[in-house]
């Protein structure tokens, strides 16, 4: 069974950064995809950041230039670097991976304080 675990999360002021990490039960490179997703309150589920097996990556606009989502092979984890957080990034995130299943961690609330 895959299980995704994520922490990382936390309050922080506008402008400030937080970092994400997502530890996976197994070898990620064996995923299609692994990403990490946010829900705002009262909003839908969106991508944030993907990251393919072959290794191409994508960010939503609202994010590009100020989040970075890198893995490590050895330690089976995905990382998800924020810097110069806005309010708006306030949400819970969550760890996906893919490979024919979709599979999600418990996730992590981000708070950012004006």
């Amino acid at each position: 069974q895959v299980q995704l675990v994520e922490s990382g999360g936390g309050l922080v002021q506008a402008g400030g950064s937080l970092r994400l990490s997502c530890a996976a039960s197994r070898n990620i490179v064996a995923y299609e995809s692994v990403a990490w997703y946010r829900q705002a309150p009262g909003k839908q589920r969106e991508l944030v950041a993907v990251f393919t097996r072959l290794g191409n990556i994508n960010y939503a606009d609202s994010v590009k230039g100020r989040f970075t989502i890198s893995r490590d092979i050895v330690k089976n984890t995905v990382s998800l670097q924020m810097n110069s957080l806005k309010t708006e990034d306030t949400g819970v995130y969550y760890c996906n991976a893919k490979d024919g299943g979709d599979y999600w961690g418990q996730g992590t609330q981000v708070t950012v304080s004006s």
